[in-house]
């Protein structure tokens, strides 16, 4: 019997308040359980806009704990009630002053299983984030989940080819990008590095951007948030670039071992070469 897991991203426009924009994602959440998704993800820093495009502290009030927030605690009675595996990107906040970009973790069964936070942070034109985030501290953890082995990357982190490897290495056999990105920037980066990072480590990655152009600025977000396989394939349609969409996906695990039985890239590796690599 093949092993099937049935995930779910969405890509959404901001609603204009968090109140609303929280409802908007747990009616989405509501519809991919009805549709019998097992895990699902929403896009970067979910509950808000994408603030990053201006720098203005009063932005700093969108972050709350992990896991003792109000956020986190609502969506693990969710989790629960639909029997389903939620990744929530989030604006974390450690403590006064000490802020992160961040996705919690919460099982099939409502248990809270941990975070990873962003770990690259980028500083430019309407991407402003070393002003609101610290950067990352957490490494690379895998989640171990009622459908299988679960990484995170965050948006900007899908430029650097190590934490994909680290997150392969680990054993990772799903990893969400929940991401914020602009169509003048490098959308014609989105439909090549993750499909590429999914095919250099062998496993499923869920690409998630949001849509719409915000008040906070003209980035103008693209949506074709996508499932792509071990092999570097779409797994159906990629989603729209203008409207709000959600999109659920059959994910045939099995397929992870066949295609690095196959091709062996990790056995392949020379890890005695690559010291150099990591020295500043």
């Amino acid at each position: 019997m093949a092993n099937i897991v049935r995930a779910a991203i969405v890509q959404t426009r901001w609603t204009g308040d968090k109140t609303s924009m929280i409802e908007r994602n747990l009616e989405y959440a509501r519809q991919a359980a009805s549709q019998g998704a097992q895990v699902m993800c929403f896009q970067e820093l979910f509950y808000g806009p994408y603030f990053c495009q201006v720098q203005d502290s009063v932005y700093y009030d969108y972050a709350e704990p992990i896991p003792d927030g109000p956020t986190t605690q609502l969506m693990c009675d969710v989790a629960r009630d639909l029997g389903m595996v939620l990744v929530l990107p989030m604006y974390e906040q450690e403590q006064s002053g000490v802020l992160y970009n961040t996705a919690a973790v919460i099982d099939a069964d409502g248990t809270y299983l941990g975070k990873y936070r962003k770990t690259h942070i980028p500083q430019v034109k309407g991407f402003w984030e070393k002003f609101y985030f610290r950067p990352g501290n957490l490494g690379y953890p895998i989640f171990d989940t009622a459908v299988g082995r679960v990484g995170v990357y965050i948006c900007y982190d899908r430029h650097f080819p190590e934490g994909w490897r680290a997150l392969g290495l680990a054993g990772a056999q799903l990893v969400f990008n929940p991401s914020a990105t602009s169509r003048g920037l490098s959308s014609y980066l989105w439909k090549l590095e993750q499909p590429a990072s999914a095919v250099a480590n062998m496993y499923y990655v869920g690409a998630i951007n949001r849509v719409g152009v915000e008040d906070l600025g003209d980035n103008d977000f693209y949506g074709t948030s996508y499932f792509v396989d071990p092999r570097g394939q779409f797994v159906g349609d990629v989603a729209s670039d203008h409207d709000e969409e959600l999109v659920v996906r059959d994910l045939d695990f099995d397929r992870i071992d066949e295609v690095r039985s196959q091709w062996a890239f990790y056995r392949d590796r020379r890890p005695d070469m690559y010291g150099p690599l990591a020295q500043a």
